[in-house]
């Protein structure tokens, strides 16, 4: 479906060193943040004890976080959890305290501020769990990724394989960089957003390419260079990225601003992720199939000359 369409191929591939550049730059930045100030992770990997409390009446989250901070947590997440009346607090590790004794100091705090407060449930991660979800998560990132390595170098050609994985490489470690420069919490959520967005974004990049291989075997464009040939490509996909990356931003937005706490950090990990997916399949992974040497040969088989009988008939 269309609802517009390009005639003129936009020249991508003219200004693809200048946003490659770009794009070393904020990977390296990236990268250095990662190294240096690692990821804030949340209670899913650190281990601590989650405690959903519920109330007569929606509470202001503020005070609450006050109280949790004045019993010695530094960094309570407090937010809502299914309704305003539902209350969901994650603290972490503190030794010298079990889960029950945890639970009552925090209730004994919380009817402090409304004696109509009621515990819901408790539940305590160790640190050994929360160790196993990362190094399951950081598999999962690594199984995903040679996946679509293995699945594009089978469907296309190898360069293909190569340029889409840098790309979709490049959209996980922006979106990690994300999280370890501005100290956003990284939870379980995010690590299912990351998930989502190499296949959201893997999708986007085989559209793009086979537009490409497309392109190579027709006869339209065999006196073509090759950036004319991906230029032309790009613009007869922008009407379908326009649309499909549009209306599942409209829904991530909705969460993002509606989906209060719970959802923010999934909802803002998927939204940096659509928008670093459309750049990658345009101007990295792109770009990277230039610079890797495809030619239509590589895509099309050479026509064998045909042979002449002794009467000089072609046969």
């Amino acid at each position: 479906m269309e609802f517009f369409r390009i005639k003129k191929s936009i020249p991508f591939m003219r200004y693809a060193l200048f946003f490659n550049v770009i794009s070393l730059i904020t990977f390296f930045i990236a990268v250095g943040s990662l190294a240096t100030k690692g990821l804030h992770l949340g209670v899913d990997f650190t281990g601590g004890t989650v405690i959903e409390v519920t109330y007569e009446k929606a509470p202001e989250l503020d005070p609450i976080r006050e109280r949790m901070i004045k019993i010695g947590f530094a960094e309570p997440a407090v937010q809502n959890f299914g309704t305003a009346r539902d209350v969901l607090i994650r603290l972490p590790v503190k030794e010298g305290l079990t889960s029950a004794q945890l639970s009552e100091q925090v209730m004994t705090e919380l009817r402090g501020l409304d004696a109509g407060v009621k515990l819901q449930r408790v539940e305590f991660v160790g640190p050994q769990v929360g160790k196993e979800l990362l190094e399951s998560g950081a598999l999962a990132l690594l199984f995903v990724s040679l996946g679509i390595v293995g699945y594009l170098a089978l469907r296309f050609e190898w360069k293909f394989g190569v340029s889409a994985i840098i790309a979709n490489l490049h959209d996980v470690v922006i979106i990690l960089g994300c999280f370890s420069l501005f100290g956003w919490e990284f939870s379980l959520p995010v690590l299912a957003a990351i998930l989502a967005i190499l296949g959201y974004s893997v999708n986007e990049s085989v559209v793009v390419m086979d537009r490409i291989r497309e392109n190579f075997r027709s006869r339209q464009f065999r006196g073509m260079s090759v950036p004319d040939v991906i230029d032309a490509a790009i613009t007869s996909t922008m009407s379908r990225t326009i649309i499909t990356h549009g209306s599942t931003q409209l829904m991530v937005c909705s969460m993002l601003i509606f989906g209060g706490e719970t959802l923010y950090y999934f909802a803002l990990a998927l939204t940096i992720g659509i928008c670093f997916g459309i750049y990658s399949s345009v101007l990295v992974g792109s770009p990277l199939l230039m610079w890797l040497g495809l030619k239509r040969d590589d895509l099309v088989q050479a026509e064998k000359p045909k042979a002449a009988n002794e009467d000089g008939a072609v046969v």
